[in-house]
């Protein structure tokens, strides 16, 4: 009988890229790297109502847990914690009220004491405490419609106890408030697999931390006793489930490609047979590589606690500025996090392609690595850094580099030794010069990330993660939301030209090209290439070359070679020579209209043409200038609207939907 698989629980890896296995990453932005956050409430995103001050009956809040973390936050700061205590419902309100009271209302109830021969008396902290605060959903019509909305009230508040309130140094210690954040998670585990016992942990926590822990030795030991029992306390049986789930995962594998003539996998095997790796893609995943995989976005920020392994996604941006799954072949550009074993590997396997490194990934770790030694200077390396970033040329960051690390004793420092072997890989002016689209721009990074948390959001088995990026994977097929064009700001041709080519999302970042470039002087050089410089001279100058015979140009800021849209330079220059178009090799493939994961038939469906959206905006706007002259008129309006409203909505929709052209 084949054994229950593991629910499989996803955690961000927090393993240094420096190799050694002591030494983790703690990125800017992660919970509890202060002292004020570690203090902080339970809470880790309060609420308007969350502050210190007292409740009081009537006090209005928008739901219960809103509610409770304002509590939470006054008991805390008080001198004691709270629990949820009894809850009402009716058949008709649901629950309508919610009793929160001290730690220590009540009394030990005597329980029936198992059949052992000195069982353990453990002293109550419960003395009948009356201190509470009771809640009551209260449900309002919203005036002038027939919706209701619902909010919270406190009905009774007592803030009597019948015992000491604690200092803070004691209140912290309340099982309520001591918490592992995640982030010290895969940090503890690490220790504990490699031998370290629970109060060495603690004790090496707290020195690399310089602050108190907002836990104690036995939550660590509670925590650490967890993770064994969740897999099952042995690592042979571990290894066995991982075994087994491994290959109900091939064989669910399987099953996909017999439905889906696009699905391909591979696995690698051990010396004994076992699967150790293995790797699959969607057919929708293998078109879009077809068509978008000239850059792809290799994620690997999450690694399985249960089974030990990394989860490495392949990702793409489509001509619509949208993250895709992508599958197969050897793109032009691949992008990663900073990490010696990904720049060996892509090294071997991929030595035609390019290896770029996030620079968000390689700033978000800056803090981590040097801070601590840094101290009060490390503000000023960050500002240095940053100007390190801004070098224009590969022998001004190199010596802008030495002169970094000298000055603030970094040359023997094993990350910054990390950060200049990978120099290659995320320096502005190394990168430049490779194309990466628009996968550098937080937006697209935000979706990446906002993509992965839906799917390691839950603990699941593997098949269960097989199916859930299917999903997601599908979505590529559905009809996406129409995204309109926006407005033209500059009334030149070559705008109006490149609207009728690119998508809506290429052609906005085509037309804030065309609007900067208005800002750039212009000067013809004798031998035949143009300089041209902001007015405010606010950055260096820019070289541009123009071959009119055949339509060529090319920019010494490299932004058409590194994104695929023409830069403000080179726009600035086509205007002043009169250019009506853009000469159409600057229109890529992948940002066209024509190129697409959306079928033509579902295209075609997809909404009212751009033409019919502008008439009717057109319209729209003229009533609404019309209207705001007078009172009655608005009052018309409104009254002739709702009727309007109404009619249309009582007409059927036809079979066939509305071309794009009106």
């Amino acid at each position: 009988m084949a054994s229950k698989p593991l629910n499989n629980i996803w955690i961000r890896r927090q393993q240094c890229p420096c190799g050694d296995w002591k030494c983790y990453i703690r990125l800017e932005g992660d919970e509890s790297t202060t002292k004020t956050e570690i203090e902080s409430t339970t809470s880790s995103s309060p609420s308007p109502s969350s502050s210190s001050s007292s409740p009081y009956v009537g006090q209005i809040f928008r739901t219960d847990e809103e509610a409770f973390e304002h509590y939470t936050t006054f008991a805390r700061k008080t001198g004691f914690s709270i629990r949820k205590a009894r809850s009402t419902e009716s058949h008709n309100l649901g629950v309508y009220r919610r009793d929160f009271v001290c730690y220590r209302s009540g009394f030990n109830q005597p329980r029936k004491k198992p059949n052992v021969q000195h069982p353990r008396e453990r002293k109550s902290l419960r003395c009948g405490c009356d201190a509470k605060l009771y809640l009551t959903k209260q449900v309002l019509a919203i005036e002038g419609t027939t919706t209701t909305k619902t909010q919270w009230y406190v009905s009774q508040f007592s803030n009597v106890h019948n015992h000491e309130l604690l200092e803070d140094e004691q209140v912290r210690l309340l099982p309520a408030y001591r918490k592992i954040q995640q982030t010290d998670q895969e940090r503890i585990l690490l220790l504990s697999k490699a031998g370290f016992p629970v109060n060495r942990i603690v004790k090496l926590l707290e020195l690399e931390r310089g602050v108190q822990l907002p836990f104690i030795e036995k939550d660590v030991r509670n925590f650490v006793r967890a993770c064994k029992r969740s897999v099952q306390e042995s690592d042979a049986l571990l290894n066995e489930k991982r075994e087994s789930d491994l290959m109900e995962l091939l064989e669910s594998c399987k099953g996909f490609a017999e439905r889906d003539m696009g699905f391909v996998y591979e696995f690698t095997s051990d010396e004994s047979g076992k699967v150790e790796s293995l790797a699959w893609a969607y057919g929708e995943c293998v078109q879009g590589y077809s068509m978008f995989g000239d850059v792809v976005v290799f994620d690997t920020s999450y690694r399985s606690i249960t089974y030990g392994l990394l989860l490495g996604v392949f990702f793409g941006m489509d001509n619509g500025g949208n993250a895709i799954l992508l599958g197969g072949g050897h793109p032009q550009t691949i992008v990663t996090d900073i990490d010696t074993g990904l720049k060996d590997a892509i090294e071997r396997e991929l030595p035609n392609t390019n290896h770029v490194v996030f620079m968000c990934d390689v700033a978000s770790k800056l803090a981590s690595w040097f801070s601590q030694d840094l101290g009060s200077h490390y503000d000023e390396f960050r500002a240095g850094f940053e100007m390190l970033c801004r070098a224009g040329s590969i022998d001004e960051f190199e010596q802008q580099w030495d002169l970094l690390v000298t000055r603030f004793g970094l040359v023997p420092d094993r990350h910054a030794a990390l950060l200049y072997s990978c120099r290659a890989t995320w320096s502005p002016c190394c990168v430049r010069q490779h194309f990466l689209a628009q996968t550098m721009t937080p937006e697209f990074s935000l979706s990446i990330d906002s993509f992965l948390k839906r799917i390691v959001a839950e603990p699941t088995c593997m098949q269960a993660l097989l199916e859930e990026v299917s999903v997601a994977a599908s979505l590529a097929k559905q009809i996406p939301q129409r995204v309109p064009y926006p407005t033209m700001k500059t009334c030149m041709p070559m705008e109006d030209h490149a609207r009728a080519v690119l998508t809506p999302y290429a052609f906005s970042v085509l037309q804030n090209e065309m609007v900067l470039s208005l800002q750039y002087a212009v000067a013809e050089m004798a031998n035949g290439p143009y300089i041209l410089h902001h007015f405010k001279k606010m950055e260096g100058e820019c070289c541009v070359f123009w071959n009119p015979e055949n339509e060529e140009i090319h920019c010494s800021c490299k932004e058409f070679e590194h994104s695929g849209i023409l830069c403000r330079h080179s726009l600035r220059v086509l205007a002043v020579k009169n250019c009506f178009h853009i000469p159409e090799q600057y229109f890529l493939v992948r940002w066209r209209q024509e190129s697409s994961l959306v079928s033509e038939e579902n295209q075609n469906g997809m909404g009212i043409g751009d033409d019919c959206v502008q008439t009717f905006q057109s319209l729209t706007e003229t009533l609404l200038t019309e209207s705001m002259v007078s009172k009655d008129r608005l009052d018309y309006t409104n009254q002739e609207l709702s009727a309007l409203i109404d009619r249309v909505r009582n007409i059927e929709p036809a079979n066939t939907c509305i071309s794009h052209d009106c």
